[in-house]
């Protein structure tokens, strides 16, 4: 990049401006077809480095297909970055690469072992024979090659990768020995978190051992591993944190602004750069993007300082968000404040989180404890008076429980018998206080390496998983005409960027120095004036803007539904028609609207059949339409009514659809055709689509046949039909998305659909697919109740319509892949036509420059929606993580659940881009290159067994637990499309849903107590302890709860207590347990209401219903139960203790 144009973003210069995350890459911007899952193109993979006793050194993560170039950083002035090749002498990786990126090692937060394995195991003990069938034919062979760690790949063809020349780590900038005095307080204990029930080591003190008997190095040895990270409170005699802006650098040199955008014009001094964001920016994008969101939510013309300075008005919805704790200290900032008072108090209590669900805690952890007053010292401290201060967070400190040595071979009982919650990053209380909650936003890593090569070393993923549209139960709504920005990159005013003084701001990603409007001066909370730092936007790291005028090109649209029904033979043989139709009649008041809202309704079997619902008829009138190759609208401006204005029409259709249809003969399915009407009905407004289908499609366009041979769904050796066998599917689904148009599909089928190649049109359109294998009416009742309750979920939940997302990160990360449904619009601009509140999105991220002088970096989603009520909105989550130079204090941030969720996604991509085997080869080699890592690199006393850090000892479990789920598994019968659906959903399910999916949850309930009960609403909540997911602990005479996410389980053991089945079910016996049972009869005893209370409240911890099923020996779903559990040996797969020593062979090769 030119002089030129790094001049022209700080406006002195008439250079090109510079894109936010990845560069501009012309084949991101193409859909190659017929290739699934991620979204912009992506080279072939290229080896690196062997995982030898070689030194570990960067390596190349490859990127699963529609995945977009890693960028080249827009930062550096100069000449051209250059690539560089592997240090010489370095071997050339054997196993091949997961076609997604990094997936490795799950990080953990702290949480003990308990009691050690009964008998203790050898050191190395030999491994046991493998059965033929085992998913690793022979131990002895060399792994299949995985995926090389944490870089993106180069660009096909004669493009080179560009990166810049790892540097060697560099040491704080900061006195090491004043880094290790301890003349203040810390902050914050390093990495501490919830100590476990059973656990006694602390960060310090006499309960641990000396550091060296874990094999760490004592305090001193090495430099500080933190970069210091001052507390981010009001002082006035200190700089703000980044670049000084006059002077000689203190801590930092000059960073300049980071990437906009790639349409936004960045220059900030010419105001008609901004100006031209809302309108002519947004005009170049394409006629068939309606609202060109693209612009709307980098570029409005409402940039700080240069709007209308009309009245702000903070509208506190509920008070605060759910989980946030109330606002912290507000005079945090660095800054020169002298008439601001030295102490500040909290304006309001802090919000407690409702109790969750013991194996979703994890994942849905609330906020740090309530904030505390902040004392500032007089005259604020000193950079001298805060190195010591931040000595005391220093891991090197003494070994923090996260990194306690845990040998997997001899402590069995790894379980928690309460989830181990998300690791709390080691930062100053004051930021932490204000950080986004991991409910909404998590990192694989909370210590962020401060270089690539670092990472690289690591083995471990770096990625994001977000769940940017969660029902929150309170949220801060702020309404303004100015939404105060980052004049270069564009990033939104949040709790972590510094105030300079009542009239500048220094933004946290790119470090520009920025004006205060004139409104921002007024806090509309306190109604006082001058202090912009107390303002709600700097005090919640969640917040919703509601967008002025500036961010919308045309008036926000409606809420559209358009309903298309499969009404062949098959569909009403299955019954849903009539559950569909009584449950909108029972909703459709709840739909969400306002007077706008319109539906429309589409049913089809070999021909298409449209409802006039026009106002003024006396009934609804049915239009056929037999030529399905050349689908047109009978009467487009009838089909399409408003909901109040033709209410009582719409019920009349839902009244009499059922019947309508009941002789019916027609077998045949035209279902693409149906979708290019709606397609058509839908496109003049965008909307949401629901598709209900129960066959494969065999009639026009999309016809499909099956491909799936039943005989081999065991014996296989590689999976096939993963991929879409069409892409007309993929096709139709962009052309939706491009009209603001999202398409969400139901199956319910006993047969083979081919998910793969129907589930394109959601995936692509940001819909949402629900699958019920085996739905019938009558001989399903517990399919019927689970669709009865996802559809009334489904039909009533908060919606967003003509939606926009983009992450942005702090200068010198990128993000380089995306997991979830939706379309890349643009490099980093994710389109969502509609956007729910049960759908998660992963993104993977690599160091494309060092982080040197940070000592934090953030993370910033915004999501760009317009409410089902017609207000354009901004919902807003701003994460910050500190920067580490030591591997040591990067294994101890890791989260091991985030870890295990992002590698889930990538090995989805890997099992279709390659082969399901490589996949599982690669999931596997996560977790050994991960556990190598920690050996060699962060233990200097090497002791024998399988040794993890605390932080990461579930990580093995974890990692067998994927290799048996759903999508992976091989060697038993799995149906295609079951498969399918469980890759789906890992792909887009957030994560505390997915964690379930994994490794299910199972409790002992015929001996429920009320000791350590919750109490919520009046209601007594026993909490069971959880079990291992292993034969041994199923009692013949207990019964048991499993709960696997979307289904739950109640096992009846062959000599259950007869008060349990008397009390419980109303049975008298065992042999009275009927088999087709699936509810819990209401009896008036205490036994009954309390297990009734403990399932209702696993059912109450996620949006969707789970099933439940009451299972005995005898019944059909017996193997369906046992298969969950993972730590038990099948025929085709090892068990956990059989999977631990074959990690430990390949790490000692």
């Amino acid at each position: 990049m030119s002089t030129a144009g790094f001049n022209s973003q700080n406006g002195t210069g008439t250079g090109q401006t510079y894109a936010n995350g990845p560069s501009q890459n012309p084949v991101a911007l193409q859909q190659l077809p017929g290739v699934s899952y991620g979204m912009t193109h992506q080279p072939p993979y290229n080896p690196m480095q062997a995982k030898a006793p070689a030194p570990l050194g960067p390596g190349l993560y490859p990127t699963g297909p529609y995945q977009s170039v890693p960028p080249v950083s827009s930062y550096q002035p100069g000449p051209p970055l250059t690539s560089y090749p592997s240090p010489p002498g370095q071997a050339h990786l054997s196993r091949p690469p997961m076609g997604g990126l990094p997936s490795h090692t799950p990080p953990q937060s702290a949480s003990p072992s308990p009691g050690p394995r009964l008998p203790p195991a050898q050191a190395t003990p030999p491994p046991p024979a493998v059965s033929t069938g085992s998913y690793y034919p022979n131990p002895q062979q060399p792994m299949a090659p995985a995926w090389q760690y944490n870089t993106a790949s180069p660009p096909m063809g004669p493009a080179t990768s560009m990166s810049t020349h790892p540097k060697a780590p560099v040491t704080n900038h900061v006195n090491p020995a004043a880094n290790l005095a301890t003349s203040l307080p810390s902050p914050s204990s390093a990495y501490s978190s919830a100590p476990p029930p059973h656990s006694t080591a602390q960060l310090s003190g006499p309960g641990i051992p000396p550091t060296s008997m874990h094999g760490y190095t004592q305090p001193g040895i090495v430099p500080p591993p933190v970069n210091p990270l001052a507390p981010n409170t009001y002082q006035p005699n200190r700089p703000a944190y980044g670049p000084p802006l006059t002077g000689p650098p203190p801590a930092m040199k000059p960073t300049p602004p980071p990437p906009a955008h790639p349409m936004a014009n960045a220059t900030p001094p010419p105001l008609k750069a901004d100006a031209q964001c809302g309108g002519a920016v947004n005009n170049a994008l394409s006629p068939s993007e309606p609202n060109c969101q693209e612009g709307d939510i980098e570029c409005p013309g409402a940039v700080a300082g240069n709007g209308p300075q009309a009245s702000s008005n903070y509208n506190h919805v509920d008070n605060k968000m759910a989980g946030l704790t109330q606002p912290g200290p507000p005079g945090r900032h660095s800054g020169h404040y002298p008439s601001l008072p030295p102490g500040y108090q909290n304006t309001s209590a802090p919000h407690t989180s409702p109790p969750m669900h013991p194996a979703m805690q994890a994942a849905t952890q609330p906020y740090t404890q309530a904030p505390q007053p902040y004392q500032q010292l007089p005259g604020g401290p000193g950079p001298a008076q805060l190195s010591p201060s931040l000595a005391a967070m220093s891991l090197q400190s003494s070994t923090p429980e996260a990194l306690r040595v845990v040998n997997l071979l001899q402590e069995r009982n790894l379980l928690p018998p309460s989830p181990v919650p998300a690791p709390t990053p080691c930062l100053p209380q004051d930021l932490q206080r204000l950080n986004c909650s991991p409910e909404v936003f998590r990192c694989t890593l909370s210590s962020i390496p401060q270089t690539q090569s670092l990472l690289s070393k690591a083995k471990m993923p770096l990625g994001l998983l977000l769940h940017p549209f969660k029902d929150l139960s309170q949220l801060p709504v702020v309404t303004s005409s100015t939404i105060v920005r980052c004049r270069s990159c564009r990033t939104y005013i949040n709790p972590f960027v510094s105030f300079l003084d009542q009239r500048r701001w220094k933004c946290n990603l790119c470090y520009r120095v920025n004006d205060v409007p004139e409104e921002f001066m007024y806090n509309p909370v306190s109604r006082s004036y001058g202090e912009p730092h107390k303002r709600p936007e700097v005090q919640n790291a969640t917040i919703e803007f509601i967008a002025p005028s500036e961010y919308m090109l045309r008036p926000p649209q409606p809420a559209v539904y358009l309903f298309v029904l499969d009404v062949s033979h098959n569909a009403v043989e299955t019954g849903y028609l009539n559950v569909f139709c009584q449950s909108l009649l029972d909703n459709i008041n709840a739909l969400p609207g306002d007077s706008r809202t319109k539906v429309g309704f589409i049913t089809f079997d070999s021909t298409i059949h449209f409802y006039n619902l026009q106002e003024g008829l006396s009934q609804p009138q049915m239009l056929i339409v037999s030529d399905i190759e050349d689908i047109f609208l009978p009467t487009p401006d009838s089909l399409l009514v408003n909901l109040n204005e033709c209410k009582e029409l719409v019920q009349d259709l839902l009244k009499s659809l059922p019947n309508l249809f009941q002789k019916t003969m027609e077998t045949q399915s035209a279902l693409g055709s149906a979708l290019q009407a709606a397609f058509k009905l839908l496109s003049p407004t965008g909307g949401r689509m629901s598709v209900f289908q129960t066959q494969l499609p065999n009639l026009g366009v999309g016809a499909l046949q099956s491909r799936e041979d039943p005989n081999q769904r065991a014996s296989a050796k590689e999976i096939q039909h993963l991929s879409p066998a069409t892409d007309f599917y993929k096709k139709l689904a962009l052309d939706c998305s491009g009209q603001q148009v999202a398409v969400d599909l139901f199956m319910l089928s006993a047969q083979y659909c081919d998910l793969s190649s129907l589930g394109c049109i959601s995936r692509y359109s940001a819909g949402s697919i629900y699958y019920y294998p085996s739905y019938h009416q009558q001989h399903n009742p517990g399919q019927v109740e689970r669709f009865q309750r996802d559809l009334k979920r489904y039909l009533t939940r908060k919606i967003g319509f003509e939606a926009v997302m983009r992450i942005r990160c702090t200068k010198g990360l990128s993000i380089h892949t995306f997991h979830g449904n939706f379309f890349v619009r643009s490099t980093d601009l994710l389109s969502l036509p509609n956007v729910n509140p049960d759908a998660g999105f992963a993104v993977q991220m690599s160091i494309e420059e060092n982080l040197d002088d940070m000592q934090v970096v953030s993370f910033q989603a915004a999501l760009l929606y317009t409410s089902s009520k017609g207000e354009r909105r901004i919902r807003v989550h701003t994460l910050c993580l500190p920067v580490v130079n030591s591997l040591s204090d990067i294994f101890a941030g890791a989260d091991v659940q985030a870890i295990t969720g992002l590698l889930a996604c990538m090995a989805v991509d890997r099992s279709v881009t390659a082969s399901l085997s490589d996949a599982r080869d690669a999931m596997t080699n996560a977790a050994i290159d991960s556990l190598t890592s920690f050996r060699q690199s962060v233990l200097t006393v090497q002791q024998p067994g399988l040794l993890a850090p605390a932080c990461l000892r579930l990580f093995p479990l974890y990692v067998l637990a994927l290799l048996k789920q759903k999508a992976f598994r091989t060697g038993t019968s799995t149906r295609l499309d079951d498969r399918i659906f469980a890759m789906y959903q890992l792909k887009y399910q957030p994560l505390a849903y997915t964690m379930l999916m994994i490794h299910p949850a199972l409790y002992r309930v015929d001996d429920l107590t009320d000791e350590g009960a919750l109490n919520i609403n009046d209601r007594t909540i026993p909490q069971p302890r959880l079990l291992q997911l292993s034969v041994e602990k199923l009692g013949r005479e207990g019964a048991f709860v499993m709960d696997a996410g979307t289904v739950m389980y109640l096992w009846i053991g062959r000599n259950c207590h007869p008060n349990f089945l008397t009390q419980v079910l109303g049975v008298p016996s065992y042999a009275a347990v009927p088999d087709n049972l699936y509810l819990l009869p209401e009896l008036d005893t205490a036994e009954s209401q309390r297990t009734r209370a403990f399932v209702g409240w696993l059912r109450d911890q996620r949006p969707f219903f789970p099933s439940l099923h009451i299972i005995r020996d005898e019944s059909q779903l017996k193997p369906n139960f046992m298969q969950n559990m993972i730590e038990d040996r099948t025929e085709s797969a090892l068990s956990y203790y059989e999977f631990l020593l074959h990690l430990q062979q390949q790490i000692s090769k």
